[in-house]
């Protein structure tokens, strides 16, 4: 099992790494501006501290300038894995970039169908909505188990 935390807050970050409870972490550009600090600063200062992939997310919606910000994101450190959306740009961005080597992890995943398209388009890792789903009144676990019957 591993263990990704999801947040930009370097100094939570570091405590958790330093008790050995992080494998990596998930973050957004909304949780990074909350910091009010420059965003590349901010991967790579994540990425010292952790060895695992530290998914850094992009912004845009096409799929040109999606792949361009994942190839900038990349070249941050190593260990970044590019977060895009689960939109059919998204999909595509997350094939050529794992084409290219590059881990990616797909989100905004609200069903197990989706799911099964972030894999065939060659996704690391898939980023289910659980919550968002417990807030419309359905059951997030269950997309969590029908994902990992599907997988």
């Amino acid at each position: 099992m591993k263990f990704f935390v999801d947040t930009a807050e370097v100094s939570e970050i570091r405590a958790l790494a330093e008790l050995g409870m992080v494998d990596g972490v998930t973050t957004n550009p909304s949780l990074i501006a909350k910091s009010g600090r420059n965003m590349a600063e901010v991967i790579a200062e994540i990425c010292a501290i952790t060895p695992g992939h530290v998914s850094a997310e992009v912004t845009a919606t096409d799929h040109e300038t999606m792949l361009a910000e994942g190839r900038f994101l990349r070249g941050i450190a190593p260990n970044v894995a590019v977060k895009v959306p689960l939109t059919e740009a998204g999909l595509r961005t997350c094939r050529a970039l794992t084409d290219e080597g590059t881990p990616v992890n797909v989100t905004l995943c609200f069903s197990p169908t989706q799911a099964l398209l972030a894999a065939k388009a060659g996704a690391t890792y898939i980023s289910p909505f659980v919550g968002r789903l417990d807030d419309l009144a359905q059951d997030g676990m269950q997309l969590i188990a029908d994902i990992v019957q599907i997988y």
